[in-house]
């Protein structure tokens, strides 16, 4: 009894010394190579295994020839030659070179440590088998191994995982992945995880086998354009057509939604209280996720306030809503007060302003959301009446910013009566409270004042000449009076035309 404790000890005593030199010897490497940079590679690694051997069987009491030593540390340092060969003509050449698939450094060491095992066994088997000593050794060590294979088989399955992860490379740093129901964005692959961080820079680590084993979806391959979806819930007594032209229109303008692919909008149920609507949409690099959820969802409130389709409370309710009469003349008068100041509209009487601004429709507008976009179709002008706005043109691909706007400015105005595209974008800047006065509403007032057509076309050809300079490179006064002339009878000519006057 007592021998075979004294034994169990020795066996457990002499891999604990194995693995002790093993890790010291290597942890003096390491402390070289980053504080004195001395460079120490592979055959560094094979002296820190050889020597950690031989001082496992010095424990142990193997005795052996010195010469006999020699000749098995040159077996077990000759590997270094083997390790090289196959690093130049498998992974290098055929891998890499060939098949242009990279091979991970920690796949080579990996590779490298089991062929010094197996010539290890071979020294073992063959150069020690005359030692009955050794048996015992063996043996011992066998059963610890045993537990230690047990032990460690998540951690052996993890570095499988991660081999295979990076021959196959189903995502690399940088991507987005979809693991489960969360979404995380890949900050580490190593030889035994995947360590992930999602939006709330909460880091995640997942054992690589664990990866390979589970379905992820990689928002970023092949490329990080990729498609999200959103769901919105209207009344039923609102066309389905027009809440997707409302709902596609309100998330093509919102913030880093990619023009291409174009938003697509699904009829997707009927529910209790409400038709629902899914809108897809396409965006780039998935950590800016939150902030486009939420251009996409302010922009469909704002629209859907615009085209008085309403967002259906999950309840049976009555609601009657009516705005004060009183908030209503003010605005209205503030428009007429802001028409009045402008010299397009001096040709109006008081009952035509009021006609005009009476009919006109009231809009809200989120910041970011445009007013207008430039080279749009367009038959309507605004009022400002509260809030502000930036404009912009483009110049060489990009978007140059012009001017801004604020309450009791007008713009849009050549569009209103002539039907030309708009010239430039309007993007509001925090919520803006507009006034539009559209076509209908304007010819309507026309009609009624045959002589306004006149003035008005006056003061286009004077804004126009303004616009091209004329006034100040004219050289007479005739030359000047000619092409003013030109100018208003063309406008003349459009405005009756376009008004069908």
């Amino acid at each position: 009894m007592f021998n075979a404790v004294t034994e169990a000890q020795r066996d457990g005593m002499t891999v604990v010394v194995f693995i002790v030199t093993f890790f010291v010897a290597l942890g003096i490497g390491r402390f070289l190579k980053r504080r004195a940079g001395v460079q120490l590679g592979l055959l560094f690694r094979l002296f820190c295994l050889t020597l950690a051997f031989y001082a496992a069987i010095a424990v142990y009491g193997v005795h052996a020839p010195w010469r006999f030593h020699i000749g098995a540390a040159a077996i077990l340092l000759s590997t270094a030659l083997i390790v090289a060969l196959v690093n130049r003509y498998i992974w290098d050449l055929y891998f890499e070179k060939k098949r242009q698939t990279t091979i991970p450094q920690f796949l080579r060491e990996v590779v490298g440590g089991i062929i010094f095992l197996a010539v290890l066994l071979l020294v073992l088997s063959y150069g020690y088998h005359a030692e009955a000593q050794l048996k015992g050794l063996l043996a011992g060590s066998g059963v610890i191994a045993i537990v230690v294979g047990f032990a460690g088989q998540n951690l052996f399955a993890g570095i499988i995982g991660g081999i295979a992860i990076h021959i196959n490379r189903p995502y690399k740093l940088g991507d987005w992945l979809k693991v489960g129901d969360t979404y995380a964005e890949v900050r580490e692959i190593n030889w035994r995880s995947t360590r992930l961080c999602t939006n709330d820079d909460i880091y995640l680590d997942i054992p690589n086998n664990e990866m390979v084993s589970h379905q992820i979806v990689n928002l970023h391959y092949p490329t990080e354009i990729h498609a999200m979806r959103i769901r919105v819930g209207v009344e039923y007594k609102n066309p389905p057509n027009l809440v997707k032209d409302t709902l596609r229109r309100a998330a093509q303008s919102a913030k880093n939604v990619v023009p291409d692919p174009p938003v697509k909008v699904f009829l997707v149920d009927f529910a209790d209280y409400a038709m629902t609507y899914e809108i897809k949409f396409y965006m780039g690099n998935h950590s800016r996720i939150n902030e486009t959820n939420d251009s996409v969802r302010t922009n469909v409130w704002y629209e859907l306030k615009r085209q008085g389709i309403t967002i259906p409370f999950p309840i049976r309710t009555l609601q009657v809503q009516r705005k004060p009469a009183l908030a209503v003349q003010e605005e209205q008068a503030e428009a007429i007060s802001i028409l009045r100041g402008e010299r397009l509209f001096e040709c109006l009487s008081e009952d035509q302003l009021n006609q005009m601004v009476k009919e006109a429709r009231l809009k809200l507008f989120g910041r970011g959301e445009p007013v207008i976009e430039e080279g749009a179709a367009g038959d309507s002008m605004f009022v400002m009446l509260r809030g502000a706005a930036h404009v912009f043109v483009s110049k060489n691909g990009s978007k140059i910013r012009v001017a801004s706007l604020g309450a009791g400015d007008c713009f849009g105005e050549m569009s209103l009566l002539t039907g030309e595209p708009r010239s430039a974008t309007v993007r509001a800047d925090g919520d803006c409270y507009v006034m539009e006065i559209g076509k209908p509403v304007m010819a309507e007032v026309l009609s009624g004042a045959p002589t306004c057509m006149e003035q008005l076309s006056q003061l286009l050809a004077q804004r126009k000449m303004e616009t091209e300079g004329i006034l100040k490179e004219a050289t007479s006064t005739d030359e000047h009076a000619l092409k003013e002339r030109q100018y208003t009878a063309n406008f003349l000519h459009r405005l009756r035309t376009f008004f069908q006057l």
